[in-house]
């Protein structure tokens, strides 16, 4: 993955209010951290925010949520073993605790990247499908995806496949999952194959396929033939069929987010989300993400068109063919990562991370009603470095599960908080 430079970030709101936020929600989880702490050295509660205890041990970073067909929650990172090599990992919250942690694959040749991660996801009957990334002819940057299922919940896994057949040496990556009827595997990804055709722009394209029980791959499809170097892709379903949500690259290197939508022909043809008009001469490496119900959509993404950061969502009553102009929900200096879920009454919430200083930030949490944003909660301190990598969230019931990596030591963390709860500022 290209190394972007640094970011200029935004100063939008005023720095007293977020000086005295950022000291509020410091002293609040300081306390926490001292006080409410538990003998196995997890949080008790803070800001409605209850911690879990994680089942990813030190070593741990790059978390992915996501529910099985019973409505549990399933987690997968990727662990740093004692020999320095790397497993990636998953567990089953039961409500209670977590089960044994299971190993999805091992040794080997692994692409490890603190944005492009493995992800597990539920098919409809009920097994489970990964994904991990693959160095591939010893180049740097020359990395396939892999992915496999287990119909024992996660106990042994499948040999693994291959979804992309164009056999090149070429970043493949970034990649959404999905399940497609009873069996099939869907994938979105980023794919690099331009980069290693002679006669070829070096140009991201947007790449997607279906994976089938037997291992054959259907429905390969070009989506987008000029993308994004290195932003995450996202994916939800709606009434009329699945979306598709990336970071476009036009030719004059707007970087703005782009939607797409299932059709019965076929995949529609892409449009922005929002002319945001963000000039970058480089990969911000700060991808988009979407949450569905119905015919409702709503996008949540990091732009700094402008100069000015900002975390905002946008919202679709009509299955993502048109949106409504967005809502900032940032508290003032975000650095972006975003995921978001809806509630019952499809209002969207977001999480991202926020500057706090130098090399210091918090993972926040908002829900927006209509274009009202609502409270910031506060998840946890951690870093702003590269390994703090992105949080997700995921929804249970009426519960949000959030997962994030902590720095310094590096390890997985976990905690939940009601999708309704009494504000904190």
């Amino acid at each position: 993955m290209r190394r972007p430079p640094n970011l200029l970030t935004g100063r939008g709101r005023g720095a007293s209010r977020r000086r005295v936020a950022g000291l509020l929600s410091l002293a609040l989880l300081g306390g926490c951290d001292r006080a409410g702490t538990s003998r196995d050295g997890t949080l008790a509660v803070a800001d409605t925010v209850i911690a879990m205890p994680s089942p990813a041990t030190t070593g741990s970073s790059t978390p992915h949520l996501a529910l099985d067909a019973s409505g549990r929650v399933l987690l997968s990172w990727t662990q740093r073993l004692p020999d320095s090599s790397v497993a990636v990992q998953m567990a089953t919250w039961n409500g209670s605790t977590w089960d044994s942690t299971r190993t999805i694959s091992q040794a080997r040749d692994y692409f490890v990247n603190w944005a492009d991660f493995p992800a597990i996801t539920a098919l409809g009957n009920g097994d489970l499908a990964a994904h991990w990334l693959e160095r591939e002819a010893g180049g740097k940057y020359t990395y396939g995806v892999r992915v496999v299922r287990s119909s024992d919940e996660g106990r042994s896994w499948s040999a693994p496949v291959t979804p992309h057949t164009d056999g090149l040496a070429a970043e493949h990556g970034f990649v959404s999952l999905w399940s497609e009827g009873a069996s099939d595997v869907g994938l979105v990804w980023l794919d690099g194959r331009k980069s290693a055709m002679a006669d070829s722009a070096r140009e991201m394209t947007i790449r997607t396929a279906l994976v089938s029980s037997t291992g054959a791959i259907t429905r390969e499809a070009l989506i987008d033939a000029r993308s994004c170097d290195c932003c995450q892709t996202g994916t939800a379903a709606t009434r009329g069929g699945r979306v598709l949500v990336y970071r476009d690259r036009s030719e004059a290197e707007i970087r703005d987010i782009a939607i797409v939508r299932q059709t019965p022909t076929g995949w529609s043809a892409p449009m922005r989300v929002h002319a945001d008009e963000w000039h970058y001469p480089g990969c911000p490496v700060n991808g988009p993400q979407v949450a569905a119900t119905g015919d409702t959509v709503v996008v949540a993404w990091y732009t700094a068109a402008r100069d000015t950061a900002r975390v905002n969502i946008a919202r679709s009553v009509d299955g993502g063919a048109t949106f409504a102009p967005p809502v900032r929900v940032d508290d003032g200096d975000p650095m972006g990562r975003v995921d978001v879920v809806l509630d019952d009454a499809a209002n969207p919430v977001v999480v991202w991370l926020e500057q706090r200083g130098p090399d210091v930030a918090e993972v926040l949490a908002r829900t927006v009603h209509g274009n009202a944003p609502g409270p910031v909660r506060v998840i946890s301190r951690t870093s702003g470095a590269r390994q703090s990598g992105f949080p997700r969230i995921i929804r249970q019931g009426a519960h949000v599960v959030v997962a994030w990596t902590r720095v310094n030591p590096l390890q997985v963390h976990v905690a939940r908080f009601p999708l309704s709860h009494t504000p904190t500022r």
